[in-house]
């Protein structure tokens, strides 16, 4: 097995009804009675245009609605080994805690049943219901008992920053199990997305987006995690990465002017952030001159952050371009492959 590592794969969940069979029959007779069926996420409404490529959409326009068509159209074109599924499901949305956990647990179920028993290239992340840690952590524990799980997931925007001590449990079992926090681009719609309320537009929405995912890492490190946490790892997925360097520069320059006001972070946001932060490459917001692009892997300065990822079926560009045109040819099989390796213990498990 020597192909690429797609770290973000979206399987299209059909909806609530589908998971009846691996609910317990009281939330089955809640599904049912409710009338609940889908829970897409407001970032990515079914049928706009960025949630799936025309040629990806099927006769009913879903993408992603099969392992078969995910074989015909992302793993088998890209030369993937291994792909990990993100479903990007509305259930840790929720505003019921024992319904959301209800439904993540089955969505894990589904996934594990539909996908990962199909295809043995084939990984998963453990969607959990955030906003409630201890639910969350009993849903970490009961997954990953299963090696085919390989993060926790978790979305962009929550009813709190993911640093916050209240959320440590979360990290703390992540961290027992090997398991990175893969953080991805989806609300679960507690606050609006700008510092200034909510926007019009989606792309609005998406195009400030990268705030919220800073907004997180600086939760992280400022509150300690990784200092409590050392062997953490946090991937982000549709982050994009031409952020990076303003990240780094404006974090290290208020760290060194007010560290004593977190003195448990004793070295700089950007080793840190180049330690233990890796970053999928889709959508690639990064300059397609190659001296363009160059200069900005320089001024990120980590050849490991990024990670290769389709994104499939988010339609994010054309025919078989999913490596950003300017990415030098020295990075194509670490971002391909080995980086992945490194951050994923479960996947260097698997190909040894």
């Amino acid at each position: 097995m020597d192909g690429a590592i797609d770290v973000d794969l979206h399987p299209a969940l059909p909806g609530c009804q589908a998971l009846l069979p691996h609910l317990e029959p009281f939330w089955r007779e809640v599904i049912a009675s409710r009338g609940i069926d889908d829970l897409d996420l407001a970032l990515y409404p079914r049928g706009a245009p960025l949630t799936a490529r025309t040629d990806w959409r099927d006769a009913k326009g879903i993408a992603g609605a099969t392992v078969e068509a995910m074989r015909r159209e992302a793993l088998d074109p890209f030369g993937t080994a291994i792909g990990i599924c993100n479903p990007l499901f509305g259930a840790p949305a929720l505003h019921n805690a024992d319904l959301a956990a209800a439904l993540c647990r089955a969505a894990n179920d589904w996934v594990a049943a539909h996908w990962l028993d199909a295809e043995p290239r084939l990984r998963a992340g453990i969607l959990i219901p955030a906003e409630d840690p201890a639910l969350a952590v009993e849903e970490i524990e009961r997954r990953a008992a299963d090696p085919r799980f390989v993060h926790v997931l978790l979305l962009g925007s929550a009813e709190t920053l993911i640093g916050r001590r209240v959320n440590w449990p979360i990290l703390a079992a992540a961290e027992r199990h090997g398991l990175p926090i893969a953080i991805h681009a989806g609300s679960a719609a507690r606050h609006a997305p700008t510092a200034n309320g909510w926007p019009t537009y989606m792309i609005e929405d998406h195009t400030v987006f990268a705030q919220t995912f800073q907004s997180q890492l600086l939760s992280l490190i400022g509150e300690g995690a990784f200092t409590k946490y050392p062997a953490l790892k946090v991937v982000l997925l549709e982050s994009g990465f031409g952020w990076v360097p303003n990240f780094l520069w404006r974090g290290v320059k208020m760290w060194r002017a007010m560290r004593q006001e977190i003195p448990w972070v004793d070295r700089s946001p950007a080793e840190i952030l180049r330690e233990s932060i890796r970053i999928s490459i889709q959508p690639a917001d990064a300059p397609e001159d190659p001296g363009e692009m160059a200069a900005l892997l320089e001024m990120i300065d980590c050849d490991e952050m990024l990670l290769f990822a389709t994104d499939y079926p988010h339609a994010r560009f054309d025919g078989g371009g999913a490596l950003p045109p300017g990415l030098p040819a020295r990075l194509h099989r670490k971002v391909l492959r080995e980086n992945a390796l490194a951050i994923y213990p479960r996947l260097k498990e698997c190909v040894a």
